[in-house]
């Protein structure tokens, strides 16, 4: 499944956000595929953030990386950048953005 969320920088937080994700933690992406995502791409438009992500269950996902202290410790770190933050703040599965058009 393709799920897309969109996020919010703070403006000041600009060059962190994105010298963190130069660094993400090797334990983070490996745990993030070991719960079933195949693929994810973060885009950025001024402060505005579209995460596209591919994944066998969106929900699962989630819920495995909800307690490990690798993603715990990552969430906390992107919580101190982000104006807005999003499915870990409690939407979850429906935090997805919804689909208005895709190419057949």
């Amino acid at each position: 499944m393709r799920v897309a969320l969109h996020t919010t920088v703070r403006p000041d937080a600009i060059a962190a956000y994105e010298a963190a994700h130069r660094e993400v933690p090797g334990e983070l992406t490996a745990a993030i595929r070991a719960a079933g995502a195949t693929s994810w791409t973060i885009h950025r438009s001024g402060t505005h953030l579209f995460h596209v992500l591919e994944c066998e269950d969106y929900a699962r996902l989630l819920a495995e990386l909800e307690r490990l202290p690798v993603n715990v410790a990552w969430q906390s770190r992107m919580a101190a950048l982000l104006d807005t933050v999003h499915d870990y703040s409690g939407a979850g599965a429906d935090a997805g953005l919804p689909v208005v058009w895709e190419l057949p």
